[in-house]
């Protein structure tokens, strides 16, 4: 068993669409850290707003599978609201390529579920010691650079858009934008993801989703 911890009570909010998941893993966390409040929700919109009303937060856990994550681009959006709120990635997903590009985004772990919880636990202890973990087979040398993906909520949103292949004027209309500020962020957008197009853009945007047929994990 995991040692309980000697620290000042810590605030975390556990993002999980399955309640017995939030049950086992507050379970476990509180067997580490003493006095430990857990806020625990089950899609993003509520971890966000549990991020604000609890504030200061010392970690948010997220499942990458929930709704309102639209897979790894909700954690790219929650870095770019919340960048003072460390994260951590708890998901079933086993891809070592999804778990590289969520510590690029600005996840400081990927965390599989499937690891026993005294050593999703014991992580989460070392994250907040300022560590970042990765699973074994994630820990090839290639990975994006986190600079790629350094995009404002507002620009996270037209991306978003884009990739449901809207023009420039509809995205205008649905963010209550105008069309040339739209247009400013599609060209900041390419910049930042070395891309010259939209095409490749929204080819490069898939890359930070799952697969939409696996089942939620």
């Amino acid at each position: 068993m995991v040692e309980e911890t000697e620290t000042a009570v810590l605030t975390f909010v556990v993002a999980d669409d399955h309640p017995m998941v939030r049950d086992a893993l507050g379970q476990a966390l509180r067997s580490v850290f003493q006095g430990l409040r857990i806020h625990a929700v089950a899609d993003l919109a509520a971890a966000e707003r549990a991020v604000v009303e609890h504030e200061p937060v010392d970690l948010a856990i997220l499942d990458i599978d929930m709704p309102g994550m639209n897979g790894l681009a909700g954690l790219g959006e929650f870095r770019a609201r919340h960048p003072t709120v460390p994260v951590a990635v708890l998901s079933a997903l086993r891809d070592p390529g999804a778990m590289r590009r969520a510590v690029d985004l600005g996840a400081s772990a990927f965390i599989p579920k499937s690891a026993p919880l005294e050593k999703i636990a014991g992580t989460i202890r070392a994250v907040l010691e300022g560590e970042i973990f990765l699973p074994p087979e994630a820990s090839a040398p290639q990975s994006l650079a986190a600079g790629s993906f350094d995009l404002t909520p507002q620009q996270w949103r037209v991306l978003s858009l884009m990739r449901e292949g809207k023009l420039n004027k509809q995205i205008a209309h649905e963010l209550s934008i105008g069309e040339a500020t739209v247009k400013a962020h599609v060209t900041t957008i390419l910049r930042k993801l070395g891309v010259r197009s939209r095409t490749q853009a929204v080819i490069e945007a898939q890359r930070l989703d799952l697969d939409p047929g696996k089942p939620a994990g």
